[in-house]
């Protein structure tokens, strides 16, 4: 059982600044994560590459296994307020704090991969934009270098600041993409078709690769429990934060899905993916330049407020760890004392995007180099939702409790089906690269191939090193509460 003891965080010189976030800010500051109008410029080619038309079933699909991976934070947020989010969930799930060190690692890996979505992909986007533009080999670098700055100063200033501006944009952002797609079904006619939703046991080995791009299209949707200790009654409103960012996500992105498939054509579909900026051009030839600018506009937007969001919630998850003294530096456990932002985690996860993004988009471009990154992306925050989805279970057993359905029989089996989606990912990018060996196949295998060594098998190591080396921090981890209370183990 946990007993309930005084919190020793530090005091208020180092704790984020507390009734800073409403529900519906919450909600679209998650939602701006998932970046629906930019999943369009860069994820769905993803999906789009490896099945073809029938990329709207597997982004369904993925919405509906994210549905299931969306319990435990839902469930964890009516008992636990961290700024960890699924990081201290995990390590206050058992007496030892076993999965902590794991869970933190293992997000580490899609910290660090997935940063690629914003910089590279908006980077890709503006590059391909006109022959005028890509003509100029490097312009992508000051795109690049530009973005990163960009999505450090803002959360750098608070989280106030980001909030309003993701709340706003984000809103707009969904209600647009589910209006154009709509329209742009209409117009389509007798070119709708059921056959994207059909699904041959044959392609099912392709179709749970396709899988690892199509949940990247929803990564972010939980990250609203990651400032939730900025967030107003944290207990009854991240779970409402979340319900709405799943909801709200499906409808930005199933339609439009379905609808760039019938707009670009079912038969043609295999030139989607090669194309520059596909999207655009289904949006410019259904609903004209007008569509297309508004496209553009809100993909870049997108991709501003993503950048925003994902340091937003790195950096507290960094913070929040660090507070531990799990994994980083103490330093990154220090707020500034006029923003009440974690500053110094958010300068070093500036640099570490400079670093990878410049280094990735340089060997591979930046569309294929974040691809391949995103391919890792995908395999860390997998680990990362079955290690919290193990910790669900053994904290609600603890507590007593625990619900069978929720916190047993829903856990159990969207972990068995991450393990899936993680084998086929894996099988499928090592044959491409046996059956068709280039430097890209080589990167893409490697890429899924390392998410699993740094996120299962290192991931594990840290963490017994922690338990039998460190197990005073390792046991105290992830139990500081918002309301001030610190849970520890009773002897």
């Amino acid at each position: 059982m946990f007993k309930k003891t005084s919190s020793d965080s530090g005091g208020t010189r180092n704790e984020l600044k507390k009734g800073s976030v409403g529900t519906w800010q919450g909600a679209f500051y998650s939602l701006a994560q998932v970046g629906p109008a930019a999943d369009i410029a860069i994820l769905l080619i993803g999906t789009f590459r490896d099945v073809g038309f029938r990329s709207v079933t597997a982004v369904l699909v993925a919405w509906l296994i994210y549905g299931l991976w969306m319990i435990t934070p839902y469930e964890f947020s009516k008992l636990r307020s961290n700024a960890g989010g699924y990081y201290a969930y995990a390590a206050a799930s058992t007496k030892s704090g076993f999965y902590g060190p794991a869970t933190a690692f293992s997000w580490l890996y899609e910290n660090l991969t997935s940063s690629a979505f914003a910089v590279l992909g908006i980077s890709s986007f503006l590059f391909l934009l006109s022959s005028e533009i890509s003509s100029l080999k490097y312009l992508w670098v000051i795109f690049a270098i530009g973005m990163i700055v960009y999505v450090s100063v803002i959360p750098y200033l608070g989280i106030r600041p980001s909030v309003q501006y993701t709340f706003i944009t984000g809103f707009a952002e969904v209600m647009f993409l589910f209006v154009a797609s709509i329209i742009i079904i209409i117009e389509v006619g007798p070119g709708n078709s059921f056959v994207p939703f059909t699904l041959p046991f044959s392609i099912v080995p392709v179709f749970f690769l396709s899988m690892i791009f199509s949940i990247s299209d929803f990564t972010g949707i939980g990250i609203s429990t990651t400032i939730s200790e900025e967030v107003t009654e944290p207990k009854k409103k991240i779970k409402n934060s979340l319900l709405l960012s799943y909801l709200f996500s499906g409808l930005a992105l199933i339609p439009a899905t379905y609808a760039l498939t019938v707009g670009w054509g079912i038969s043609g579909i295999g030139g989607f993916a090669s194309a520059n900026d596909p999207g655009l051009i289904v949006f410019e030839r259904y609903l004209g330049p007008i569509g297309g600018i508004l496209l553009v506009i809100f993909t870049i937007n997108s991709y501003l407020s993503n950048g925003v969001a994902k340091t937003n919630a790195v950096s507290r998850v960094w913070f929040s760890a660090s507070r531990d003294k799990i994994i980083f530096p103490k330093s990154f456990s220090e707020v500034h004392k006029k923003y009440k932002s974690p500053h110094k985690a958010i300068r070093a996860y500036m640099i570490l995007m400079l670093v990878i993004n410049l280094l990735f988009g340089f060997l591979f471009g930046p569309k294929t180099g974040a691809l391949i990154l995103l391919t890792g992306s995908g395999i860390g925050i997998i680990f990362t939702h079955i290690y919290a989805n193990i910790s669900l279970t053994l904290y609600t057993r603890t507590q007593k409790v625990f619900k069978w359905l929720v916190h047993g029989l829903i856990p159990i089996a969207s972990s068995i089906i991450a393990a899936v989606v993680i084998f086929y990912t894996v099988q499928q990018d090592i044959l491409a690269q046996i059956s068709t060996p280039s430097f890209d196949n080589f990167a893409y295998a490697s890429s899924a191939v390392v998410g699993v060594i740094w996120s299962f098998i290192f991931a594990i190591i840290i963490s017994f090193y922690y338990v039998r080396k460190k197990p005073k921090i390792a046991t105290e981890a992830g139990t500081y509460d918002a309301d001030h209370i610190k849970i520890s183990w009773e002897k």
